[in-house]
């Protein structure tokens, strides 16, 4: 090839790339120049997410909590009227035996007591045959009188007439009567028998053992119910029904619970109140009685209801009608509740307060029935935050 073909070609090479540069520099341009700008949109505001309660009105029973001993209605000890040997014991006589009314405890030598029945009825054999003695003789006084012919003699005296003698005589009679039925008794006494339904708690007393009336063999606690001291501060006393000394009204109905379980085992009613503040705690008591508190809870297998007992009590008060029931941490600052209006926004709000329960709080003014509230804690709350509620079921 020549040198002047040479040179044209060695220019096309170097114009060629060139070319190629400025023809995509301008068609890029061109590209930007059509394209078109994004809309800007703004960020959606999603706000906080929280749980959230529709409130509605109800009637609902107050219930007021409290904790106490139980303790026996009846404690009596245990005392034989007479004095013998012990020839007998029931195998029931020992700490913990139960009882029922009118059963046999032990029985006392009766011997004695028979002997003296026998002599009562001798002494009253005696008494008859002088009472009819003094009869006939006052029959045969009275005849004698009458065969007397003294002009002016008047009426026999009662000397003459025997008639002090027998009264006299129907005297001892009637004090042999009440020795044979004091006899009696005493035989019957012999036997000792329970004077309620109830259980031996103490005994000290043994087979061939001698007793003397009037010492305590034992003690004996009643069965058919069992009281509980339950003490309540003052301010509680307004929601329950307390029945007053004499009065026929029905308290309010307790359930009883063993502490950490969640089913009550045992139902009672308050019957009193003991009518006194405590100095020390400022705390008045009332008393709950418990129904057969041995017989055997149907939830639980415990067989009774032991004195000395620590039980929790649940005390089911009066009735508040159409009242709004939130829970006990939806109350911020004790007076304030965190409502969400329409716009999902956060509206802090003052409320009166009725009552506060272990787990509700009831509110009588500032909420309305169909409002929402929030039950989540927030670090940081203000008027107008904007929320993302989801409805939680209330309790």
């Amino acid at each position: 090839m020549t040198e002047t073909n040479r040179r044209p070609a060695k220019k096309l090479k170097i114009i060629l790339p060139i070319l190629i540069l400025i023809i995509g520099f301008a068609g890029f341009n061109m590209l930007t120049k059509l394209k078109k700008a994004p809309h800007r949109q703004a960020p959606q505001q999603q706000g906080v997410l929280v749980d959230v309660i529709k409130l509605e009105t109800t009637d609902y029973q107050t219930i007021v909590h409290a904790s106490g001993t139980v303790q026996a209605t009846q404690e009596i000890s245990l005392v034989p009227e007479v004095s013998g040997k012990v020839i007998w014991v029931s195998p029931q006589l020992v700490s913990g035996g139960l009882f029922k009314k009118g059963e046999l405890l032990l029985k006392i030598d009766p011997s004695n007591y028979q002997l003296a029945i026998e002599k009562a009825h001798a002494e009253i054999a005696q008494v008859r045959v002088a009472l009819a003695t003094e009869r006939e003789r006052a029959k045969v006084a009275i005849a004698e009188w009458e065969r007397i012919e003294i002009t002016d003699k008047g009426k026999p005296g009662p000397l003459v007439t025997r008639e002090i003698q027998m009264q006299q005589q129907q005297a001892n009679l009637a004090a042999a009567e009440a020795n044979l039925k004091q006899a009696q008794l005493n035989l019957q006494r012999t036997e000792l028998k329970a004077p309620f339904n109830g259980r031996i708690s103490q005994e000290q007393v043994g087979l061939g053992q001698y007793l003397r009336s009037g010492t305590s063999i034992g003690k004996f606690v009643g069965t058919d119910r069992a009281e509980i001291n339950v003490p309540l501060p003052y301010s509680e006393l307004q929601w329950l029904k307390i029945p007053l000394a004499g009065g026929r009204q029905q308290g309010s109905a307790a359930d009883i619970f063993l502490p950490g379980e969640n089913h009550p085992l045992w139902h009672g009613t308050i019957i009193r109140s003991l009518g006194e503040i405590d100095p020390a705690t400022r705390m008045e008591t009332v008393v709950v009685a418990v129904d057969n508190p041995c017989q055997k809870s149907p939830t639980a297998g415990y067989s009774e209801l032991s004195t000395g007992l620590f039980v929790n009590v649940q005390l089911r008060g009066k009735t508040l009608h159409q009242v709004i029931t939130i829970p006990r941490k939806a109350l911020r600052n004790n007076q304030r509740v965190w409502v969400v209006d329409r716009d999902n926004k956060l509206e802090i709000r003052s409320v009166t307060v009725a009552r506060r329960e272990k787990g509700n709080i009831l509110v009588s003014k500032g909420l309305a029935p169909g409002e929402r509230v929030v039950v989540t804690s927030l670090s940081a709350a203000a008027n107008g935050m904007m929320l993302r509620p989801v409805k939680q079921e209330q309790q």
